[in-house]
Protein backbone atom coordinates (compact mmCIF):
# COMPACT_ATOMS: atom_id res chain seq x y z
CA UNK A 1 0.00 0.00 0.00
CA UNK A 2 1.40 3.09 -1.10
CA UNK A 3 -1.08 5.59 1.53
CA UNK A 4 -1.53 4.26 5.19
CA UNK A 5 -4.83 6.47 5.52
CA UNK A 6 -7.03 7.51 2.58
CA UNK A 7 -6.50 11.05 0.76
CA UNK A 8 -10.47 10.50 0.26
CA UNK A 9 -12.46 9.29 2.50
CA UNK A 10 -14.87 6.34 2.14
CA UNK A 11 -18.11 7.54 2.47
CA UNK A 12 -20.24 6.08 5.52
CA UNK A 13 -23.90 4.91 5.50
CA UNK A 14 -24.64 8.05 8.01
CA UNK A 15 -22.72 10.63 5.89
CA UNK A 16 -24.58 9.30 2.24
CA UNK A 17 -26.58 12.23 0.30
CA UNK A 18 -29.68 11.10 -2.03
CA UNK A 19 -26.95 10.56 -5.18
CA UNK A 20 -24.64 8.59 -3.45
CA UNK A 21 -27.32 6.02 -1.68
CA UNK A 22 -28.86 5.66 -4.97
CA UNK A 23 -25.59 4.80 -7.13
CA UNK A 24 -24.87 1.96 -3.99
CA UNK A 25 -28.54 1.18 -3.67
CA UNK A 26 -27.79 -2.04 -5.76
CA UNK A 27 -24.50 -3.15 -3.41
CA UNK A 28 -26.02 -2.73 -0.46
CA UNK A 29 -29.45 -4.42 -1.29
CA UNK A 30 -27.24 -7.60 -2.01
CA UNK A 31 -26.16 -8.20 1.84
CA UNK A 32 -22.78 -7.93 1.05
CA UNK A 33 -20.45 -4.88 2.51
CA UNK A 34 -20.44 -2.37 0.23
CA UNK A 35 -16.52 -2.31 -0.95
CA UNK A 36 -13.88 0.63 0.23
CA UNK A 37 -12.85 1.78 -3.66
CA UNK A 38 -17.25 2.00 -4.34
CA UNK A 39 -17.29 4.44 -1.26
CA UNK A 40 -14.47 6.11 -2.00
CA UNK A 41 -15.71 6.50 -5.37
CA UNK A 42 -19.32 7.63 -3.59
CA UNK A 43 -17.61 10.86 -3.26
CA UNK A 44 -18.23 11.60 -6.89
CA UNK A 45 -21.46 9.44 -7.63
CA UNK A 46 -21.59 10.56 -11.71
CA UNK A 47 -17.82 9.45 -12.09
CA UNK A 48 -19.00 6.21 -10.03
CA UNK A 49 -21.93 5.36 -12.01
CA UNK A 50 -19.22 5.42 -15.28
CA UNK A 51 -16.77 3.94 -14.26
CA UNK A 52 -19.55 0.62 -12.98
CA UNK A 53 -20.93 0.63 -16.61
CA UNK A 54 -17.15 -0.33 -17.91
CA UNK A 55 -16.09 -2.11 -15.28
CA UNK A 56 -19.32 -4.22 -15.36
CA UNK A 57 -17.85 -4.93 -19.28
CA UNK A 58 -14.71 -5.89 -18.20
CA UNK A 59 -15.69 -8.70 -15.74
CA UNK A 60 -18.88 -9.57 -17.77
CA UNK A 61 -19.36 -12.85 -20.20
CA UNK A 62 -19.27 -9.79 -22.67
CA UNK A 63 -15.54 -9.73 -22.28
CA UNK A 64 -14.47 -13.17 -24.22
CA UNK A 65 -11.39 -13.77 -22.40
CA UNK A 66 -11.88 -17.05 -20.23
CA UNK A 67 -12.34 -15.60 -16.29
CA UNK A 68 -8.90 -17.17 -15.58
CA UNK A 69 -7.03 -15.27 -18.57
CA UNK A 70 -8.33 -12.15 -17.77
CA UNK A 71 -7.80 -12.24 -13.62
CA UNK A 72 -3.77 -12.97 -14.83
CA UNK A 73 -4.01 -9.90 -16.47
CA UNK A 74 -5.66 -7.67 -13.53
CA UNK A 75 -3.39 -9.32 -11.18
CA UNK A 76 -0.50 -8.57 -13.05
CA UNK A 77 -1.30 -5.18 -13.74
CA UNK A 78 -2.24 -4.69 -10.18
CA UNK A 79 1.30 -5.95 -9.24
CA UNK A 80 3.15 -4.00 -11.38
CA UNK A 81 1.16 -0.88 -10.22
CA UNK A 82 1.92 -2.09 -6.35
CA UNK A 83 -1.68 -1.42 -6.05
CA UNK A 84 -2.39 -3.60 -2.71
CA UNK A 85 -5.68 -3.02 -2.56
CA UNK A 86 -6.16 -4.23 -6.03
CA UNK A 87 -4.13 -7.57 -5.47
CA UNK A 88 -5.90 -8.24 -2.33
CA UNK A 89 -9.13 -8.00 -3.80
CA UNK A 90 -8.51 -10.12 -7.06
CA UNK A 91 -6.29 -12.94 -5.29
CA UNK A 92 -9.75 -15.11 -4.27
CA UNK A 93 -10.99 -13.89 -7.33
CA UNK A 94 -8.64 -15.13 -9.38
CA UNK A 95 -8.38 -18.78 -7.23
CA UNK A 96 -12.44 -18.84 -8.00
CA UNK A 97 -11.65 -18.80 -12.03
CA UNK A 98 -8.98 -21.36 -11.72
CA UNK A 99 -5.62 -19.95 -11.01
CA UNK A 100 -3.40 -22.09 -8.40
CA UNK A 101 -1.33 -20.39 -5.89
CA UNK A 102 1.73 -21.06 -7.58
CA UNK A 103 0.50 -19.61 -10.57
CA UNK A 104 -0.81 -16.20 -8.57
CA UNK A 105 3.04 -16.35 -7.42
CA UNK A 106 4.38 -16.64 -10.44
CA UNK A 107 2.56 -13.68 -11.64
CA UNK A 108 4.77 -11.36 -9.87
CA UNK A 109 7.76 -13.19 -11.61
CA UNK A 110 6.66 -12.16 -15.23
CA UNK A 111 6.50 -14.03 -18.44
CA UNK A 112 9.71 -16.43 -17.95
CA UNK A 113 8.28 -17.97 -14.81
CA UNK A 114 7.60 -21.43 -16.11
CA UNK A 115 3.91 -20.02 -18.04
CA UNK A 116 2.61 -21.85 -21.18
CA UNK A 117 2.87 -19.91 -24.32
CA UNK A 118 -0.61 -18.32 -24.13
CA UNK A 119 -0.32 -17.14 -20.41
CA UNK A 120 3.10 -15.48 -21.24
CA UNK A 121 1.58 -13.53 -23.77
CA UNK A 122 -0.69 -12.17 -21.17
CA UNK A 123 1.80 -11.25 -18.93
CA UNK A 124 3.72 -9.91 -21.69
CA UNK A 125 1.01 -7.78 -23.35
CA UNK A 126 0.57 -6.83 -19.73
CA UNK A 127 3.83 -5.40 -19.08
CA UNK A 128 4.38 -3.86 -22.20
CA UNK A 129 1.11 -1.80 -21.89
CA UNK A 130 1.95 -0.80 -18.29
CA UNK A 131 5.28 0.16 -19.86
CA UNK A 132 4.58 1.76 -22.92
CA UNK A 133 0.66 2.05 -23.34
CA UNK A 134 1.66 -0.25 -26.50
CA UNK A 135 1.97 -3.89 -27.47
CA UNK A 136 4.64 -5.04 -29.44
CA UNK A 137 4.58 -6.75 -32.74
CA UNK A 138 6.09 -9.74 -30.93
CA UNK A 139 3.97 -10.00 -28.62
CA UNK A 140 1.03 -9.17 -30.59
CA UNK A 141 1.66 -12.15 -32.77
CA UNK A 142 2.27 -13.84 -29.58
CA UNK A 143 -1.33 -13.05 -28.46
CA UNK A 144 -3.14 -13.51 -32.02
CA UNK A 145 -1.45 -17.15 -32.11
CA UNK A 146 -3.76 -18.40 -28.77
CA UNK A 147 -6.24 -15.25 -29.02
CA UNK A 148 -8.87 -14.15 -31.48
CA UNK A 149 -9.55 -10.08 -32.54
CA UNK A 150 -11.83 -9.24 -30.16
CA UNK A 151 -10.27 -11.35 -26.99
CA UNK A 152 -6.72 -9.16 -27.93
CA UNK A 153 -8.97 -6.49 -27.59
CA UNK A 154 -10.35 -7.26 -24.42
CA UNK A 155 -6.71 -7.61 -23.19
CA UNK A 156 -6.16 -4.06 -24.32
CA UNK A 157 -9.65 -2.75 -22.56
CA UNK A 158 -8.92 -5.16 -19.29
CA UNK A 159 -5.14 -3.91 -18.77
CA UNK A 160 -6.71 -0.39 -19.24
CA UNK A 161 -9.08 -0.66 -17.06
CA UNK A 162 -7.44 -1.97 -14.28
CA UNK A 163 -4.41 0.64 -14.78
CA UNK A 164 -6.90 3.10 -13.86
CA UNK A 165 -8.06 1.24 -11.08
CA UNK A 166 -4.91 0.79 -9.66
CA UNK A 167 -4.66 4.46 -10.00
CA UNK A 168 -7.21 5.74 -8.04
CA UNK A 169 -6.84 3.21 -5.42
CA UNK A 170 -3.25 4.27 -4.99
CA UNK A 171 -3.71 7.65 -5.28
CA UNK A 172 -6.78 8.02 -3.52
CA UNK A 173 -5.19 6.14 -0.40
CA UNK A 174 -8.27 3.20 -0.65
CA UNK A 175 -7.29 1.02 2.44
CA UNK A 176 -8.17 -2.35 2.47
CA UNK A 177 -11.36 -3.68 3.69
CA UNK A 178 -12.27 -5.60 7.38
CA UNK A 179 -10.85 -8.48 7.34
CA UNK A 180 -8.18 -8.47 4.72
CA UNK A 181 -4.60 -8.87 4.91
CA UNK A 182 -2.01 -7.16 2.55
CA UNK A 183 0.68 -9.54 0.28
CA UNK A 184 3.60 -8.85 2.22
CA UNK A 185 5.44 -7.98 -1.91
CA UNK A 186 3.39 -4.96 -1.70
CA UNK A 187 4.00 -3.67 1.86
CA UNK A 188 5.63 -0.23 2.01
CA UNK A 189 4.76 1.31 -1.68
Amino acid sequence: MRLTKPRIAPVLDGALNDAQRQILAPMVSSGRPVLNIFRTLATAPAALKGFLGWGQYVLSKANDLPAREREIVILRIGYLCKAGYEWTQHVPIGRRAGLSDDEIARIKQGRDAGWSAADAALIAASDELHADQFITEATWSALKAHFSDKQCMDVVFTAGQYTQVCMMLNSFGVQLDEGQSLDPDLKGY
